[in-house]
């Protein structure tokens, strides 16, 4: 039940009689569930909470049980206004205030980005993930001799950066001895950040249980029928119930008089509450409006406002008298909805000069964001002065990170603004802000409103920019690129850096999309690209120099890219990353795969994810992240790859991103050779990710993992027509990587054709890049289509090149296919020698299947061979897998909190389960338990 609901101990009266102690009947299930959070936090674990229900279901009223029941705790409670939903980071900083002299003691980016929000020092946007971070420790290292229970209301009203901080907060408590309760309006936008979060769904009380709090409600006579009737028109509804109490008539109750035709319940809840307020001194109502719309934590401009209309201050009392305001020190509304109902009530000219007395009484200097929205709402028709203002303030929450609030104020900016160019840029900026955030909807919403967009052609090309960005978060990733590029030959000769942008978004889908690119093929994106006229003075940035790379590579070939691939991927080593984000994560680390360049593989996905996480670009930090765990599934270290994943699903239910499933995983698990899970991950990438959203991508790397599956298994023609598919797309990097298994799949298949197409491609492109990797799978590659001893050389000399990268899982493959080779031309006890690394190698790394493969043979060579597994990983968890990984590597706690987005609780609690389940009792002895053991069991 609401606020109304809590036992009166604060003399609150109503208009007929003092309010009485009311029994919370009906929650016990909810009462459980909090009792739950409250036990887990005592324990110093954390809990999370969302209750959401219509209005006066009774959500404030379990808010109140849990702060009374944790009274051993230390307990903040923070209520959503309306008043306050348009500043950003409004409700976060009532609810830090108390801890805001410790913000020294957080690290760096995250002391900055919360000094950055709240205004208290210069400094560039903050990331709304990195303010999240910045929450949670803060609250997590608050020295207090109780833990910490955070209680908030009504969070539909809070604002958009303060509700993603709390929902960021919520997804990483952990062990942090922090408890979050959120409550909502059911259906309210406002409610979209908590998605993912545990949440119990209100409904009204049960008949009998609603029977009973109507008689604690009723001083006199309750008919059974009345009752009856009143619990059946307001649904269990508790606010209902205890409002018609008060509302009806002792006649009424007694079921001497009618019942009203129809009874004041759900959403008459508010006319109920207004005809309350209606019958109130027309002074009293006035303060009343004023206090609707003045800001909660500053009386001061109250006051100021209702001198400047003439009010008094006693105009409250009657107010107070009939329990329509509270007693408190300052005044406040007995419930949410009397505030609802008292601005939803007023005339217009009634609101806009209560804004403008409020926005009078509001200091310029101190809270100018407050003091133009209350102009703008006093605005009438146009008014260039006012959206002006607007624009300062939308100005100002952008350089705190607030783009939710930027987004609103330039959307009014906009409408008032009586120029059509100045107005279209306005709903331009607007929509770009709502996409900042996430919001495609209202980003849509406030396009259509910006209309056609003439002016300029920077101002159209920027419009048509936003449009493509749009239809990529819609899920139209095909049509990117065709937005994209007529505007960027258009705006270049006007604005070439912003024309090289658009040209970098629109590679980067179209790379994404490939065959699916709906408007314009990837051939002709290049060559118009490659025709449009560049200034070649001007510096080229790392996407120039990936775009240059790319559309070499498309147009032209892969002889005439190789320089430039290696040329940009040299500067994505070393060069300044400027506002890399997630385009730059998603090309990065390909331009390293096309060269067969291992060490760029892991290079540079690592310094774009230490550039991500120092941003707080989770986002980009999340892609890098599977481009790291590939890396490591190629180096053969599946526990690693395993820890990468985890971290990178940990990351996208942080950001609130929906649950990826196994398609991201498909390649490590067919290298693991588990075919059921294999299958089902490549059917998800091929049907979801491809065939629903077009990413083109995600089914050749489906196709290549079936290719590695199969391989695995000795089934030769399957993994060959598998093969043949990312043949003939040749997508960069994964179509170099797959054409040594496409060499080895058509030679044991007996199609000599492909295997001659696909060692021709090697032939052609391994010598360009000059890598070991290259060199090694041509060598292989030339063993596998000899027909004479020379065979037994090329594979040597494939190890040898092999033997220098970290590409462990062709090398392993290597002495698997050289051992073979060995066998069938009877030298068995030289065979021995290269089939034992590699069944000691896919063993240890965890490749069943190649193991299996590796153990036949070896039992072919007339060796017993044991089947083995790979160590144990004593069945840790995704995230204790991260943390004792990193653990072992010689971070500290800090250092590994910072990285996992953790606290360091969180990590000290997980270190702790990783010592016992691995039997140690140091972190010095992590390493060599993480590490694989030797090769034994032949």
């Amino acid at each position: 039940m609401e606020k109304l609901l809590a036992p009166a101990d604060d003399g609150v009266t109503s208009g007929r009689r003092a309010a009485v102690p009311r029994p919370l009947l009906g929650r016990s299930e909810e009462q459980r569930l909090l009792d739950d959070v409250l036990d887990k936090v005592r324990d110093g674990l954390s809990g999370v909470l969302v209750l959401v229900g219509e209005a006066g279901i009774g959500k404030t009223r379990l808010l109140d049980y849990a702060g009374e029941t944790g009274a051993d705790l230390r307990v903040l409670r923070l209520s959503g206004v309306e008043s306050e939903a348009r500043l950003g980071f409004a409700a976060l900083h009532r609810l830090l205030r108390p801890f805001l002299p410790r913000l020294d003691r957080l690290p760096g980016p995250q002391r900055d980005a919360l000094r950055s929000a709240f205004g208290l020092a210069d400094g560039p946007a903050s990331d709304r993930y990195l303010v999240g971070l910045a929450t949670l420790t803060l609250l997590a290292d608050v020295d207090s001799p109780a833990p910490l229970l955070c209680l908030v209301d009504d969070v539909q009203w809070v604002d958009g950066e303060s509700a993603h901080a709390l929902a960021f907060l919520g997804r990483r408590l952990f062990a942090d001895g922090v408890g979050l309760v959120v409550t909502g309006r059911e259906g309210e936008a406002g409610l979209g950040p908590f998605a993912g979060l545990p949440v119990r769904r209100l409904t009204g009380l049960a008949d009998d249980d609603a029977r009973a709090l109507l008689a604690a409600s009723v001083a006199g006579r309750l008919d059974p029928a009345v009752a009856g009737r009143v619990v059946a028109d307001t649904g269990g509804n508790p606010l209902a119930l205890i409002e018609l109490a008060d509302e009806l008539a002792g006649r009424q109750l007694a079921g001497v008089a009618p019942l009203p035709q129809p009874l004041p319940v759900s959403r008459l809840l508010e006319a109920h509450f207004l005809r309350r307020v209606l019958a109130l001194p027309e002074a009293t109502r006035s303060l009343l409006l004023v206090l609707s719309a003045a800001p909660q934590d500053d009386p001061a401009v109250l006051w100021r406002a209702a001198a400047l209309l003439g009010l008094s201050a006693d105009a409250m009392d009657p107010a107070v008298e009939h329990g329509v305001l509270s007693r408190q020190r300052h005044p406040a509304f007995r419930h949410p909805l009397i505030r609802s109902a008292v601005h939803a009530g007023a005339r217009p000219a009634e609101l806009r000069r209560v804004h403008g007395a409020l926005a009078a009484g509001t200091d310029r200097d101190t809270a100018p964001d407050r003091r133009a929205w209350h102009l703008a709402e006093a605005a009438v028709g146009l008014d260039e002065e006012v959206a002006g203002e607007l624009e300062q303030a939308a100005e100002r929450a952008r350089n705190r990170g607030g783009y939710a609030a930027q987004a609103i104020f330039l959307a009014r900016a906009a409408e008032l603004t009586p120029d059509p160019q100045d107005r279209a840029k306005r709903f331009l900026a607007a929509a770009q802000a709502h996409l900042v955030i996430g919001d495609a909807a209202m980003a849509r919403t406030v396009l259509d409103q910006a209309g056609p967009v003439s002016g300029t052609p920077v101002t159209r090309a920027a419009a048509q920019r936003l449009r493509a960005a749009l239809a990529w978060v819609l899920g139209r990733a095909t049509t990117t690129p065709s937005l994209l590029i007529p505007a960027a030959v258009e705006v270049a000769p006007w604005d070439e850096r912003l024309a090289r942008d658009m040209v970098f978004e629109a590679m980067v889908a179209a790379m994404l999309t490939r065959e699916y690119t709906v408007g314009v093929t990837l051939d002709e994106l290049a060559r118009t690209v490659r025709a449009m006229p560049w200034n070649r003075s001007l510096p080229a940035s790392v996407p120039d120099l990936l775009v240059a790379a790319y559309t070499t590579r498309i147009a032209e070939g892969y002889a005439p890219a190789v320089p430039k691939l290696r040329t940009a991927v040299e500067a994505l080593r070393s060069s300044d990353l400027g506002q890399s984000g997630l385009p730059m994560a998603l090309l990065s680390y390909v331009a390293a795969e096309d060269l067969w360049d291992d060490a760029g593989c892991w290079e540079v996905p690592e310094r774009i994810s230490s550039f991500s996480r120092d941003q707080g670009a989770l986002h980009a930090l999340n892609v890098t992240l599977y481009a790291l765990a590939a890396s490591e599934v190629w180096a053969g270290r599946f526990t690693s790859a395993e820890a990468y994943f985890g971290e990178a699903a940990e990351i996208g239910r942080a950001i609130g991103m929906p649950a990826q499933g196994s398609s991201h995983r498909v390649e490590l698990l067919a290298w693991q050779g588990r075919e059921a899970q294999t299958r089902e991950a490549a059917g998800i990438a091929m049907r979801e990710w491809a065939e629903r959203f077009g990413h083109a991508v995600m089914a050749s790397h489906a196709h290549y993992s079936l290719t590695i599956l199969e391989l695995g298994a000795g089934r030769y023609r399957e993994a060959l027509s598998w093969a043949l598919r990312g043949f003939a797309a040749d997508v960069p990097g994964q179509g170099n990587r797959l054409l040594p298994d496409l060499v080895e799949a058509a030679v044991r298949a007996g199609d000599h054709a492909a295997a001659s197409a696909a060692l021709r491609r090697v032939e052609e492109r391994a010598p360009l890049s000059g890598t070991p990797w290259a060199l090694g799978v041509l060598a292989r590659c030339r063993a596998l289509t000899a027909d004479d001893d020379r065979a037994g050389d090329l594979y040597e000399e494939a190890a040898e090149h092999l033997g220098k990268t970290r590409i462990v899982t062709e090398l392993a493959r290597t002495h698997l296919l050289h051992g073979e080779w060995l066998r069938r031309r009877r030298r068995r006890s030289d065979a021995r020698v290269p089939l034992r690394a590699a069944y000691g190698m896919f063993t240890d790394m965890g490749a069943v299947a190649f193991a299996e493969r590796a153990r036949l043979e070896l039992l072919a060579t007339g060796e017993h061979a044991r089947r083995r597994t790979a160590v144990a990983d004593r069945d840790l968890t995704p995230q204790e897998g991260q943390v004792a990984a990193l653990a072992a590597g010689g971070a500290t706690n800090a250092e590994i909190a910072t990285r996992l987005f953790v606290t360091v609780s969180t990590v000290e609690y997980h270190l702790n389960k990783v010592f016992r389940k691995l039997g140690i009792t140091s972190r010095r002895q992590l390493a060599s338990v993480l590490r694989p053991g030797p090769a034994d069991g032949i």
